[in-house]
């Protein structure tokens, strides 16, 4: 478990430009259950998560095509929410950090650690506006 001060900064990287947090694996079930599109990003503190996987996320909701919903849990903090989220991400194998885009509580797209690690900003969220394209009309 992470120490809270120390995740705060990378939580409000995110909770800032309106992405809700998910603490408990109810939150996330009511969230998942909720109909319409929902990006739920597992946040990390590793480097990836600083230098692309946040700033990637930033830049992709402001796309003219997003979801309806944004969601965020901390990998290493929010255990009952990352286990739950992880169950719905299910047949990809656990990994933070991650993106999950859902439609009516269903995965249609995935942003695993492999697609984050060694890839800039630009190159996660131009990946994800295709998504939001396809998903959030």
């Amino acid at each position: 478990m992470y120490p809270p001060e120390l995740v705060a900064p990378m939580r409000e990287d995110l909770t800032q430009v309106g992405f809700t947090e998910l603490t408990t694996s109810e939150a996330v079930d009511a969230a998942l259950a909720e109909s319409g599109t929902a990006l739920v990003v597992l946040n990390s503190v590793c480097g990836c998560a600083a230098g692309s996987m946040r700033p990637a996320v930033k830049l992709a909701v402001q796309h003219s095509h997003v979801p309806a919903h944004l969601y965020t849990a901390f990998a290493g903090v929010d255990r009952d929410a990352v286990d739950r989220v992880r169950q719905y991400m299910l047949p990809y194998p656990p990994s933070s950090p991650s993106i999950g885009l859902f439609k009516d509580g269903k995965l249609v797209a995935m942003v695993e650690r492999h697609h984050i690690e060694g890839r800039t900003a630009e190159m996660i969220a131009d990946h994800l506006k295709l998504a939001f394209d396809e998903f959030c009309k």
